[in-house]
């Protein structure tokens, strides 16, 4: 679990979460943490499940690293030209403050529902990378930066001991935040869209046939599989750094 998330605390809400619904007494208006498990054990041993969630995971996560991709490359970019960087700006500006629902809708115009989710995370991820990257290239340690170059460091090795680890906490704090708007924004995306086959069209086709038990199941499996991609994700970054750290001493 994640640090500061304690067990008790987690027991707590399902516990309220299960008197508040037989208070109720509607699985309409509100569905037992109890009945919500049931449901999700019956669906996680049909292989159409499966199908769902991956078709879901591919591209959503695949809009992750090509808004993480690029956005890298653009801070990088921005921070050495500075036309770039102006020429960029107002086009980070307008993505980051224009609503998800207007580019679903807009997207949604132009192009097939079936990727949607893909072209709406690597949206809402780009401008957030681009944004921390650019900040730590900023905050790099200026005395490092001079040193290797009267040194006359080669520019990979600077890159290697200087510039990533510099930049490197901004990126993972970036990552970290930008890794579950993909998902929000993405399943948004997909319930607005109805791909077939995806976790959105299971969320839209309970809302419709008032099955609140199966879009509370969805919503479990969306933040499992979110969380899940962030802890590996953030390992694997910093396994790397640990092994570059380690390489480098």
């Amino acid at each position: 679990m994640k640090k500061g998330l304690r067990l008790w605390a987690v027991l707590f809400w399902l516990l309220v979460w299960q008197l508040g619904s037989m208070a109720l007494g509607s699985e309409i208006l509100l569905v037992s943490p109890v009945r919500v498990i049931e449901t999700l054990a019956g669906m996680v041993v049909q292989a159409q499940f499966w199908r769902s969630v991956g078709f879901s995971l591919i591209r959503i996560f695949g809009g992750f690293l090509l808004g993480a991709l690029l956005g890298s490359l653009l801070a990088a970019l921005s921070s050495r030209f500075r036309i770039i960087r102006e020429l960029f700006s107002p086009l980070v500006l307008t993505i980051r403050t224009v609503p998800v629902a207007s580019f679903i809708i807009l997207a949604l115009i132009w192009f097939s529902s079936r990727n949607l989710s893909i072209l709406i995370s690597f949206l809402m991820v780009l401008p957030i990378i681009y944004t921390g990257v650019l900040s730590g290239i900023g905050e790099r340690d200026r005395g490092l930066m001079e040193m290797a170059r009267v040194f006359h460091v080669r520019r990979m090795r600077r890159f290697l001991m200087i510039d990533l680890p510099g930049v490197y906490p901004y990126f993972h704090s970036a990552c970290k935040t930008a890794l579950g708007l993909s998902w929000k924004s993405g399943i948004a995306a997909e319930v607005i869209g109805m791909p077939r086959g995806s976790i959105g069209e299971h969320m839209q086709q309970a809302k419709v046939y008032l099955d609140t038990p199966s879009l509370f199941a969805w919503t479990v499996v969306i933040v499992l599989v979110s969380l899940l991609c962030e802890r590996l994700v953030l390992h694997g970054m910093d396994l790397g750094m640990k092994t570059l750290r380690r390489w480098k001493g």
